[in-house]
């Protein structure tokens, strides 16, 4: 299985409203693919210094379900409607995960 990360530092002009349309939207989206075992988003709690303001967290099977996933026509619906907007940095990573791995 793989674990995808991904974080987000927002543009100044990025609102509370914007960022919970957002996890709105992203959680709708995760609903409707079924190549993911576990998702998981949202703002920041900010316990230490730094880092990002949010984040993304996906479990799949495999490299064909990441793929199914982030080229999703959902996935790039939300881009476009809302997060390539509000982007200001992004980083992403992917790790191999163990059976029974859970958000």
């Amino acid at each position: 299985m793989i674990l995808h990360i991904a974080t987000f530092r927002w543009r100044d002009d990025v609102t509370e409203e914007d960022v919970a349309e957002l996890t709105t939207q992203l959680r709708d989206m995760a609903a409707g693919i079924p190549e993911l075992r576990s998702y998981e988003c949202g703002e920041s709690l900010r316990l230490r210094p730094g880092g990002a303001d949010f984040g993304v967290a996906a479990i799949v099977d495999d490299e064909a379900g990441l793929s199914a996933y982030l080229d999703s026509e959902a996935h790039a619906a939300v881009y476009e409607r809302l997060l390539g907007r509000m982007i200001a940095e992004r980083a992403a990573a992917q790790l191999p995960v163990g059976p029974g791995a859970a958000l």
